[in-house]
């Protein structure tokens, strides 16, 4: 409801109450003070902002301290909300979508549809101006009252009184909020497009505004409202590269505070007041604009890279196969968030909504540098970066894996050593051997020793992994066979000499220097077993003719079956191993091969 008069350039200079009886409950409410901001461009009748009242079905009005002549035709007008509501579903605004580079994010808001707009009673078709220079806040002083239940049905109110009462095109303001922080569309004619608006008189070309629905003169609004109240500011100021928390100068098209012509320099986001006589946006509401600025005007805080799904990380560098999937946080809304992008090296590679969080991407090989760069609605942004390395080979093993017999006791086993080389141009994470037992090799160890039975084959299975995850697998069987030292060919003199502890329980012994043993066979690693103690001879060893050198089998105390000697080939051949005896006392406890 409000209170109207003929002629809309005549004042009251009393204070103009009303009060209004529930419909529920039959009582009257105290006596509330309507407010009246002068007259707006295109007004038919002088008239009080309108009040928001609810179900009531009785109206008292009163003018206080009234000191002249009451202005001609002075009546209150009513206006029923619920008969405004046209046929059909309420919606709400369309969420966006993702798309390679998404368009500009508009604020989540509720349609004109969603709250009712009755479009059979505006009267023309909307007008446009120019990029908005400058965004105003009002407050539409018609008392906080309310519950946000019925803030379709107010503004439902507010249009059919600046439209029926006031004689205006539409509902003046561009936006409204409510107590709750939720937005509604305001005057038809695309929220995205520069819609000229009837909000403030003298400086409405080049502007957008909202309406803050409530009365705000002894209290401010809360959190979210203020949010809400940045993120459709920033959403039109940041649509044409002006800073919301700068100011502009303005020439007032002509109004009851600045004449046509006047340059103002004023707050790109400024409350009503400072382009008019008024009270509004209220004294409240007014004091937190340096706050909404601030808001509105921000670059985006809290920017960082929670992980990157894909990629290791070791050191300062991450490690990755070619697909990534950066996962980022941020403590700006979500609202105020006009787009993520990615940028690779320098150039943008994808865009992501403000309502996203990840997104994938693959690299080429190589380093590279992938940055996060979080854009306000207000245009301004903040990037975080990090170190990148793509790698879709996978290592190789230039050597190996492959198993040589080394020294050491046969006392029931064979002992080998296994022998590898694994490289990648990127470095290894690691190398684990995964047969006969799961064990980690480290990067930096190239060879381990074991032992296995003989005559019985055995695998060795690697695996190589480098810093992005790719794996390469090999493996090697080999079965070590003892050869009694009773089949070597022999020259000179040897005797056999029994004992549990020689392999077999048999070993052959020479007293004569320049008696020989040689076995042939196919293989590619060769051991020697032998007898020490205190008394042992040398012996001379050639391999397919070739001298090997001699071997000097004296010990501090006796050993069995020792493996003495041994001898690697890369690839398996048919080799004849001889020895001979330089001094007496050497004892052959057979031979070892692997095939």
């Amino acid at each position: 409801m409000g209170v109207t008069w003929t002629d809309p350039n005549a004042r009251i200079d009393g204070t103009i109450q009303v009060r209004t009886r529930d419909l529920g409950t039959g009582r009257w409410t105290g006596w509330r003070t309507l407010e009246a901001d002068g007259t707006a461009a295109g007004d038919r009748r002088g008239s009080t902002d309108p009040l928001w009242v609810g179900r009531s079905n009785g109206v008292e009005a009163r003018i206080a301290g009234d000191r002249g002549a009451l202005p001609a035709g002075l009546r209150v007008d009513l206006i029923n909300p619920d008969a405004e509501r046209p046929s059909g579903r309420i919606e709400s605004a369309p969420a966006m979508t993702s798309a390679p580079m998404p368009a500009r994010p508009v604020p989540r808001m509720v349609t004109r549809a969603g709250w009712g707009a009755n479009e059979t009673i505006v009267r023309s078709a909307p007008a446009y101006t120019g990029p908005v220079q400058v965004f105003f806040v009002h407050h539409t002083a018609t008392g906080n009252g309310y519950s946000c239940r019925d803030s379709a049905a107010i503004v439902r109110g507010i249009q059919a009184y600046q439209i029926r009462i006031k004689g205006w095109d539409d509902i003046g303001y561009n936006f409204l909020v409510d107590k709750c922080g939720t937005i509604f569309e305001g005057r038809g004619g695309g929220v995205g497009r520069n819609v000229l608006g009837a909000h403030t008189l003298g400086f409405n070309t080049d502007a957008s505004a909202v309406a803050v629905i409530g009365t705000y003169d002894a209290v401010g609004v809360s959190p979210a409202v203020r949010t809400a109240i940045a993120t459709v500011a920033a959403y039109k100021l940041g649509a044409a590269g002006n800073p919301p928390n700068g100011k502009v100068v303005y020439t007032s098209g002509g109004g009851d505070r600045y004449p046509l012509g006047r340059r103002v320099t004023m707050y790109r986001i400024s409350g009503h007041r400072d382009a008019g006589r008024t009270d509004c946006p209220g004294d409240s509401l007014y004091r937190q604009l340096p706050q909404i600025r601030a808001i509105a005007g921000a670059a985006p805080i809290g920017l960082r890279l929670l992980r990157v799904p894909g990629a290791v990380k070791l050191g300062p560098l991450l490690y990755t196969r070619g697909a990534i999937r950066p996962l980022w946080t941020v403590a700006t809304p979500s609202a105020l968030i006009a787009r993520f992008e990615i940028w690779v090296d320098g150039k943008l590679a994808i865009a992501a909504p403000g309502s996203h969080r990840t997104t994938a991407l693959r690299l080429a090989p190589g380093g590279h540098t992938v940055a996060v760069r979080a854009v306000h609605l207000s245009g301004r942004a903040v990037t975080t970066a990090v170190r990148v390395v793509s790698d879709a080979k996978a290592p190789v093993f230039t050597y190996g894996p492959d198993v040589a017999l080394r020294t050491g006791s046969l006392d029931g086993s064979v002992p080998i050593r296994l022998g590898w080389r694994a490289t990648d141009v990127n470095g290894l994470s690691a190398v684990r051997l995964l047969r006969p037992a799961s064990i980690n090799l480290g990067v930096a160890t190239r060879s381990r020793t074991g032992t296995v039975k003989p005559a019985v084959p055995a695998t060795f299975g690697l695996r190589a992994t480098d810093r992005a995850g790719n794996a390469v697998s090999a493996s090697v069987t080999r079965t070590p066979i003892v050869v009694s030292e009773g089949v070597a060919r022999r020259t000179g003199i040897w005797h056999a000499l029994r004992n549990p502890r020689h392999l077999g329980g048999v070993a052959l012994g020479s007293t004569t220097a320049g008696s020989t043993a040689s076995w042939t066979f196919t293989g590619r690693s060769a051991a020697l077993a032998v007898s020490r103690a205190t008394g042992s001879g040398r012996m001379r060893i050639r391999v397919d003719g070739a001298d090997q050198g001699a071997i000097d089998l004296r010990a501090p105390r006796t050993r069995y079956r020792e493996a003495v000697w041994t001898r690697y080939w890369s690839s398996s051949g048919t080799h004849t191993v001889r020895i001979s005896v330089e001094r007496p006392g050497v004892v052959l406890d057979g031979l070892v091969f692997l095939k």
